[in-house]
């Protein structure tokens, strides 16, 4: 066993011992101890998470001499079925690989087989791998013995793309899927073996390894015996995470987020430098745009779901790294990114020099990011001459220069889009004939809610402050959650709606509330009011633990 590899040095010998399928592993040991096993087992899920071990208990718990229900183990030096069946050379535990062996003429051989009573053990168990790989023909062979076999036969199916197996061999079966293991339970399984073998490894490193191997147990058992070969060599030295992503051939994450900040600030010299750093290191392509797609998943995660929560994929100084540079991107250009680095992976079949995709790949992320703000930024001057005093940059708003006030603001003015011809002009016989009066904010809203903008209508709402409101002009302050575009949508709406342009001005007044949080300070401020009246006292005392949310006036 000490020469073995240890995947299969510490491979389960029980139940018990599986990983991550402790749900699959107690139903198939109740039915057993019922004695209420099925003709045929299927068993799916991803490679290394336990199939064919799982068939092999299977069939030792079905053939083994001890009374199995009551716990009772047998010894290597007993008679027993069990060490035949783990050595795979029992006459009676028949495994067969489905991908060498696919036609009709292996499947009748198997049945014709199957007719014969087990020589010695209780069950004949046929173990069939890879079952996908079966030809139409032969799945048609299978059903009949599938279904009515001989009251001494199993079969244990295993296969890794449940999809390609006929509805009619699934439904023969008891199908059991095995879940990918999660990264905590393959730690503290390659921490005791890690143990066992006295291999000197930190616990950044084993988190590595876990969540490289993506859920398979023998993946990561794999490279753990690989990284504890590199020590072997020097066993004074303790292997460290940056010895382990050199050996995988793995980017540092916190480096990759580094390079990617760089792509969004639009220093294109800094991230070639930092990637060469990276290919230097001995960097893997594929690996580095996996990396890329992990980390744009991070991103768009701290968007749209707020901070990352503690989570063993991202260390601590990576998540503040992730929270700084996200405020610099949007959801837009993260699915941008998504699929540039979709095609680059594609791209690495065809090019040749990978280091040279990489290069132009990084030098596409920079121009891409820079693309939509110099548009915006074109737009903003050549139509200058058409935006009004309020809103030109140089100009003054509240009595400010325009280059002094936050950036939310400065993003407001650069997506004005101006028509610069006449509006008037511009306007249908139809919507100069059915022009709308707008003569109030809330008349605005209601408007919007009208015509279905419920994005505008919702920012009107939520996140646009009115200070003043007038015939052909709104004074407005607003949150940083407002939509980038809302003045030019606004403006273009207003044209469409009133046949009139309509000026959108800005202010610093931080005292002005939304509609939104007037209508809920009015609510509360008539709950407080309620709450002293006798009525609600009464109820308070009839029902100690009733607390009053809501209050709606009788139609």
């Amino acid at each position: 066993m000490t020469n073995k590899i240890l995947a299969l040095k510490y491979r389960p010998q029980e139940f018990k011992d599986l990983i991550g399928q402790e749900v699959m592993a107690q139903t198939i040991t109740n039915a057993i101890k019922l004695g209420k096993t099925p003709n045929a087992y299927l068993l799916t899920g991803i490679r290394g998470v336990g199939k064919t071990t799982t068939a092999r208990l299977i069939a030792k718990a079905l053939n083994c001499t001890k009374n199995f229900s009551i716990g009772e183990k047998c010894s290597a030096s007993e008679n027993c079925h069990c060490k035949e069946i783990v050595d795979s050379n029992h006459m009676d535990v028949l495994e067969m690989d489905a991908a060498s062996k696919t036609g009709i003429d292996d499947v009748r051989e198997l049945i014709e087989n199957s007719k014969y009573s087990p020589t010695s053990a209780k069950f004949k168990i046929f173990i069939i791998d890879e079952v996908h790989m079966l030809s139409k023909q032969a799945f048609n062979g299978l059903l009949k013995t599938l279904e009515e076999p001989p009251p001494s036969l199993k079969f244990i199916l295993a296969t890794t793309e449940v999809r390609k197996i006929p509805v009619t061999i699934l439904s023969r079966c008891q199908r059991f899927d095995l879940k990918r293991v999660s990264v905590e339970q393959l730690c503290e399984h390659l921490k005791k073996i890690a143990d066992k073998e006295n291999g000197k490894i930190s616990e950044d490193a084993i988190k590595l390894i876990a969540r490289t191997s993506e859920g398979s147990v023998r993946d990561s058992i794999s490279l753990l015996d690989r990284a504890l070969i590199s020590q072997s060599i020097n066993e004074n030295k303790q292997i460290e995470e940056p010895d382990v992503r050199k050996m995988l051939g793995l980017a540092d994450k916190s480096k990759v987020i580094t390079l990617f900040k760089e792509v969004l600030s639009g220093n294109e010299k800094n991230a070639s430098s930092i990637l060469n750093e990276l290919i230097n290191d001995g960097l893997d392509a594929k690996n580095f745009l996996n990396d890329i797609l992990e980390v744009l998943y991070l991103f768009s995660r701290r968007i749209s779901l707020g901070p990352i929560e503690k989570d063993m994929s991202v260390s601590e100084a990576e998540v503040q790294m992730i929270d700084q540079y996200s405020k610099n991107i949007d959801m837009q250009d993260i699915g941008l990114f998504w699929q540039l680095t979709i095609k680059t992976i594609d791209d690495l079949r065809i090019v040749g020099n990978e280091n040279l995709t990489l290069e132009m790949y990084i030098m596409q992320l920079v121009h891409l990011k820079n693309i939509d703000t110099k548009k915006q930024v074109s737009n903003s001057e050549n139509e200058s001459s058409q935006i009004s005093s309020d809103t030109l940059i140089g100009k003054k708003i509240d009595d400010q220069p325009v280059d002094n006030i936050p950036n939310q603001i400065k993003n407001q003015l650069k997506n004005i889009n101006q028509i610069k011809t006449n509006p008037i002009k511009n306007l249908s016989k139809e919507s100069q004939s059915t022009k709308i009066e707008i003569t109030s904010f809330q008349d605005l809203i209601n408007l919007a809610n009208k015509e279905k903008e419920i994005e505008l209508k919702y920012d009107l709402e939520r996140n646009v402050k009115l200070v003043s409101f007038n015939r052909g002009k709104i004074d407005i302050s607003f949150n940083e959650k407002l939509n980038k575009n809302f003045i030019k949508n606004l403006t273009e709406k207003l044209l469409s709606w009133t046949g009139e342009r309509w000026i959108i001005s800005l202010s610093k007044n931080s005292n002005a509330k939304s509609i939104y949080e007037k209508n809920q300070e009015d609510k509360n401020n008539m709950i407080e009011e309620f709450k002293k009246s006798k009525v609600a006292q009464d109820i308070q005392k009839a029902f100690p633990d009733a607390k009053l949310i809501d209050l709606t006036e009788e139609e």
